[in-house]
């Protein structure tokens, strides 16, 4: 039977494979940089740790971005907020595109990340209003798969292509790519007015909810401790690890790989035990960290490791990504915002700290070691949530279009991803 949404149980409706398709640019044009540092930072003449500022730079402005453009088009079009974003994501590449000051690039990044983040927020909230309360978490999966994606095709593609026509190239073709998409979204969304089905007030206090922020705790730390690695996982390759330059996408491709097959794990298996999934998967993610300062001499464990850090990181990310999205109750659109920063938090701080454990005598052991730490701090939160009992009843709720509304989920149970 269809569902008060219109679409009937396990099937999405296409605006979610279309959003999911804008947040595979943003992915890509998030993690590109890493496969890029050495060619960036020779062009803009900074050292390869500046260079990794690209990064947390990013991170930054989408921690900023994605609450603050939430509330500001709380009551606007969703159609023109999409587009609006991509337009700004569009401007900021070709802005870097065109720059030879690595300033110029880093407030290009910062300016991209807010459009970035507007999309996120608004962008998840279109695709469980349009896939139904029975299909929320799906949706959400989808959304998140489009930047899963990016680290299996987007990124190491990115990485290939910058090796040939200079770290330039990848930034037209996502220029390119982000214009074809804001007219793509333009065609496929309805141009309805949209109204706020909760007031802002309500969306901040939701924010009460301290098993939220134990959830936003745990999505903080995840990230950054995969991410304080994946940074500057090319002159580890290539330095320590001996793998040609020319190599190096390839690996991008092994932790891309694994970090899909996380995401798809995490939303299984964390559909029924998610408090077990997440602490075996943080507790696998810090052994797999750590063995890779040892064990990142040799090419082949090297890469393995590198998959094996995707894998069991990206585990845990749908799994609280739910939690947070049903602590938050009557008010999701904060919370969804919420969410994307507490990820850009973690790959902000991890890749901040890890830059300075690469500069430091520590050198290419310091990036694996600091998100060894960071990633075993995961375990406070997640224990934490454990044995604060089962979840409060709530709801996920999307922001409405006039003629669309939410119903309650059954209470007491995360909801399904298949």
């Amino acid at each position: 039977m269809p569902s008060a949404s219109g679409t009937t149980p396990g099937k999405l409706p296409f605006v979610v494979w279309v959003l999911a398709a804008g947040t595979f640019l943003m992915g890509t044009t998030e993690f590109v940089v890493a496969g890029l540092l050495p060619e960036l930072a020779g062009d803009l003449g900074v050292s390869v740790s500046q260079a990794g500022l690209l990064i947390t730079a990013f991170a930054i402005g989408m921690i900023v971005g994605a609450p603050t453009m939430a509330m500001a088009t709380l009551r606007l079009p969703q159609r023109r907020t999409l587009i609006l974003a991509l337009s700004v994501f569009c401007l900021g590449h070709l802005v870097a595109a065109l720059s030879t000051s690595f300033t110029v690039v880093l407030l290009a990044r910062l300016v991209t990340a807010l459009a970035t983040g507007a999309f996120w927020s608004v962008g998840f909230v279109v695709a469980t209003t349009a896939a139904g309360p029975r299909n929320a978490t799906r949706a959400t999966g989808v959304m998140i798969g489009g930047l899963t994606l990016a680290n299996v095709v987007g990124v190491p593609i990115g990485s290939f292509a910058g090796q040939f026509t200079g770290w330039r190239g990848p930034f037209w073709a996502l220029a390119v790519l982000s214009g074809l998409a804001a007219a793509f979204i333009g065609r496929f969304i309805p141009a309805q007015e949209q109204r706020a089905e909760v007031s802002l007030r309500a969306e901040v206090r939701a924010l009460r909810q301290g098993r939220l922020w134990l959830a936003l705790g745990a999505a903080i730390l995840i990230m950054g401790g995969v991410l304080a690695t994946y940074t500057y996982v090319t002159p580890l390759l290539t330095d320590r690890a001996g793998i040609p330059a020319g190599a190096v996408p390839l690996v991008l491709i092994a932790f891309g790989v694994g970090a899909l097959g996380g995401t798809t794990t995490g939303g299984r298996l964390g559909d029924r035990r998610p408090m077990a999934t997440t602490i075996t998967a943080a507790t696998a993610t810090a052994l797999v960290l750590l063995l890779m300062i040892p064990l990142s001499t040799n090419p082949v464990t090297a890469t393995l490791l590198v998959f094996l850090m995707g894998l069991t990181g990206f585990t845990v990310n749908p799994v609280v990504t739910a939690l947070a999205m049903r602590f938050a109750g009557d008010a999701p659109t904060l919370t969804s915002a919420l969410t994307t920063s507490a990820f850009n938090v973690g790959v902000a701080a991890g890749s901040a700290i890890a830059g300075t454990a690469l500069d430091s005598s520590l050198g290419l052991s310091g990036p694996p070691l600091v998100g060894t730490v960071i990633a075993a701090l995961t375990l406070l939160p997640l224990i934490a949530l454990a044995v604060s009992g089962p979840s409060h009843k709530g709801r996920i709720v999307a922001r409405s279009s006039a003629h669309t509304h939410a119903r309650r989920d059954e209470p007491g149970q995360v909801p399904s991803q298949h």
